[in-house]
């Protein structure tokens, strides 16, 4: 780790000693980390082809015409890099939607931009997770027989090319 020394407002150091208390961060430098870190990972400007996880959340309005059937066919269209989904019934005719999807980062991006734009759909938010494939492809043992061939997602601390990112030892075998 490299020790960096910044100069803050007395407004912003008494921000981030409400965040620290708020977050349970046991300092400022692990306050700042995890600022830093959001901020950085908020940012989509990584490689197009870096792989990522994108969690997207978004509102629906069900009473757009067809709507609900753009969506769904949306998914299906999507279905080798959608992972899970969670729709929250908030009244009649409104739902809190949840999608986490898997591939490169420009694909997810255009995808959530796409999506955003539909009419009925509001407050669109991405989040994105830059991860990296581990090893080559194995199976598991398991009582019942052999499992399938499958390689393991590893989650990476920011999209910064691979040479960059082997120094960080959360991401080391």
């Amino acid at each position: 780790m490299r020790r960096i020394t910044i100069t803050l407002s007395d407004d912003i150091a008494a921000a981030l000693d409400q965040y620290m208390e708020e977050s349970g961060a046991g300092n400022r430098s692990e306050a700042i980390r995890d600022l830093v870190r959001r901020a950085m990972l908020s940012r989509q400007d990584g490689p197009e082809d870096a792989d990522c996880l994108g969690v997207m959340t978004y509102t629906v309005d069900q009473s757009v015409r067809n709507l609900g059937a753009r969506l769904a066919q949306r998914r299906l269209d999507a279905h080798d890099r959608h992972v899970a989904s969670l729709s929250v019934p908030l009244d009649h005719s409104a739902a809190l939607e949840v999608e986490v999807t898997r591939g490169k980062l420009g694909v997810i991006g255009a995808a959530a931009e796409a999506l955003f734009l539909e009419r009925g759909v509001a407050h669109g938010s991405l989040a994105l997770v830059p991860v990296s494939q581990t090893g080559t492809a194995h199976t598991h043992d398991h009582v019942h027989g052999s499992g399938e061939p499958h390689r393991h997602i590893r989650v990476r601390q920011s999209f910064a090319p691979a040479k960059q990112a082997a120094k960080d030892p959360a991401e080391s075998d």
